[in-house]
């Protein structure tokens, strides 16, 4: 069994409802999952590293603020330095979500902000499969990727809607299989490595 640890930052718990639709994939598709709050880890010593350290995946997850990831985020990333100095994340698997309250907000930036931090720490970058949805005549708000991310899973949460009804079913649906893709490849992967 695979585990899997999510770590995030959620600033007005519209991107917490977000992981917990990608745990929730994970976990149906047999992964072990640890939800991490990037708060929970300002401490160099928090209990949190060592779940980090010891996972087969690590998922990143932010709000975009401002067309990048929010701040607490930014100082967990630059606090996984110590983890590049010592190579402790090379060929983990890696994937990332965003949500924002405009339809882009520029998610793609902060989305590509995972995938260099993924890369510099030696990890293994996992994308979203998906088509898009909603961009033809027979689509609709309702498909699985309605926004078309390919980076990893995108969602969007009006900015008057609280997380009680934001981000949209369709884009928790998204957030929920992309956890159960990165849970099939996790497991995949290291399923590889043992033969």
């Amino acid at each position: 069994m695979s585990t899997i640890a999510i770590v995030y930052h959620s600033g007005y718990g519209h991107t917490a409802k977000q992981a917990e639709a990608v745990a929730a994939g994970a976990r149906a598709a047999g992964g072990t999952v640890t939800l991490l709050r990037v708060e929970e880890l300002v401490d160099a010593d928090a209990p949190g590293w060592a779940t980090l350290d010891g996972a087969d995946a690590i998922i990143f997850g932010a709000p975009t603020y401002m067309g990048s990831a929010s701040a607490p985020f930014m100082a967990f990333k630059d606090a996984t330095s110590k983890r590049w100095m010592t190579g402790a994340w090379k060929d983990k698997i890696a994937a990332g979500f965003t949500n924002s309250g405009s339809m882009s907000g520029d998610k793609v930036n902060t989305l590509l902000g995972f995938i260099v931090l993924a890369m510099q720490l030696g990890m293994i970058w996992v994308g979203q499969e998906l088509m898009p949805g909603n961009n033809s005549g027979h689509g609709s708000p309702d498909d699985l990727n309605r926004l078309g991310f390919a980076l990893g899973a995108a969602a969007q949460s009006n900015v008057d809607a609280g997380p009680d009804v934001a981000p949209p079913a369709s884009d928790l649906r998204t957030a929920e299989h992309f956890g159960g893709r990165v849970a099939a490849v996790t497991a995949r992967f290291a399923k590889s490595q043992v033969a």
